[in-house]
């Protein structure tokens, strides 16, 4: 049965903020967590081949001590890494949390993610990484790639925690949008949130009817639900309303349509995340 909390820790600004959305999830879902540090070594810097700049004398001797070099890196790498491990546990047992485990993979991240999801409920995930901390309004190199292929919940984080007191559910009427819906009714993650169900596009019938009925589905499993329908494109309206409101977690479902039909007219979920200032919880 999948129960752990899955959080991706590494050495970037948003470690922290990771942890503590992980500690809160695990309290409200009363789940054990494990935190996740992943060596890739194909994104630290490897060994560069100077056979063919090098005198004949020299060579060899350079080579050895750029290899050396390149094996210290490897062990400092690995000791940063069960460091940033045991300060999560530790953040996590000061918090209440008792069941913490620690996991060290060596590889790709999607590869240990692959092999951990079947026992995981919710995967708690900075919006970037140690690599890409800095490149606001963008998404980290691997986060794509993650949320298109881990069929679990994520919960993508900012880099600050803040503990969702209001959350807010991007609709669209589309069945990614109804299972986004039945699914938040049937956890208790956030359940007795106040939530503000919000629909991006014209103001219809049909608008109206597809968001009062999963309103009613909200409210009949505790939700104190808002809806709202507002006018313009989606990555725009949503963010407005967000902020105006003071949203603190937003819900929304990945990637409905095709893969052909992203790769001609974009994605709107991409949009969203390149977009958000709050943290998302990501539905598939």
């Amino acid at each position: 049965m999948s129960t752990h909390v899955l959080a991706c820790i590494d050495a970037s600004p948003y470690a922290q903020a990771v942890s503590d959305y992980a500690i809160w999830a695990a309290k409200k879902l009363t789940a054990p967590v494990t935190m996740l540090h992943v060596l890739d070594k194909a994104q630290h810097t490897q060994t560069p081949d100077l056979s063919g700049s090098l005198g004949l004398g020299s060579q060899e001797l350079l080579l050895q001590q750029l290899a050396e070099l390149d094996e210290k890196h490897s062990k400092l790498a690995l000791q940063q890494g069960r460091n940033i491990l045991a300060a999560a546990a530790a953040r996590a047992g000061q918090a209440g949390i008792s069941a913490v485990a620690q996991r060290l993979r060596h590889g790709p991240l999607l590869d240990a993610l692959t092999e951990l999801e079947p026992d995981s409920r919710l995967l708690v995930l900075g919006k970037r990484g140690g690599d890409s901390a800095q490149a606001h309004g963008q998404m980290g190199l691997h986060v794509e790639r993650v949320i298109r292929s881990v069929q679990k919940p994520i919960l993508l984080t900012q880099q600050a925690y803040i503990e969702p007191k209001r959350i807010m559910l991007a609709f669209d009427g589309s069945a990614t949008a109804i299972k986004s819906a039945q699914m938040l009714a049937a956890s208790p993650l956030l359940r007795g949130l106040p939530l503000h169900l919000v629909m991006a596009g014209q103001d219809s019938d049909a608008a109206q009817q597809q968001i009062v009925a999963a309103a009613q589905l909200l409210r009949d499993n505790g939700f104190e639900t808002k809806t709202a329908i507002v006018a313009g494109e989606p990555e725009q309206v949503l963010h407005q309303y967000q902020q105006e409101h003071v949203v603190d977690l937003m819900v929304m479902g990945a990637y409905g349509h095709s893969r052909i039909r992203q790769f001609i007219v974009g994605s709107t979920t991409t949009a969203m995340i390149c977009k958000a200032t709050c943290s998302l919880l990501i539905l598939r």
